[in-house]
Order: structure tokens, then sequence, then C-alpha cells
């Protein structure tokens, strides 16, 4: 496992294939180190970040379904907004 350090916190990179992934716990664990899992909650709330999924799934996701997706485009960035209520079914 490769890993990076960032404000004196290490940040894990986990390698499968060919690609490289950053862990996102460890790099809210510099923002909130009791409660990561708030600062990420807070961040797939915002409309910006919900907007940039969107364009990822439309550039890497050949089946991705944008008229289904602007529901949740809507909504993003309201107080009462939780994208994982919309990802379970």
């Amino acid at each position: 496992m490769k890993e990076i350090v960032v404000k004196d916190k290490v940040i894990n990179i986990t390698g499968i294939s060919d690609d490289d992934y950053v862990s996102l716990t460890d790099i809210a664990k510099i923002k909130n180190s009791m409660f990561p899992s708030d600062v990420i909650k807070n961040w797939l709330r915002l409309k910006n970040t919900v907007e940039f999924i969107g364009l990822w799934e439309q550039i890497n996701n050949d089946g991705f379904k944008l008229v289904e997706f602007d529901r949740i485009k809507i909504e993003a960035g309201s107080n009462a907004f939780v994208f994982f209520s919309f990802c379970i079914k």
C-alpha cells in the first residue's frame, strides 16, 4: 500500500490493477479526526460535488441515466438533501 503525507497526516493510497485510489476517510480525518464520516457526508451534500459526480458519470459511464440524475441535481444543496437516500433502493 502506498501513502502520501499531507499536513503531517498519512493518506493511504490503494492500487487496484493500474488505478490508484486515495482514502477519503484519511483526508477527512485532517479536518475532523474524531468524526471523518461527518466531513464526507457534508461534502456529498454540496451541489458542486453532486454536479462533479454527474459530469464524471457522463464521461465514464455509458449506462448513466442523465434524466434520472436531474432529480438528484435539483435537490442537491438543500438542507434536507441526502445523497445516499437516492442511491439506496
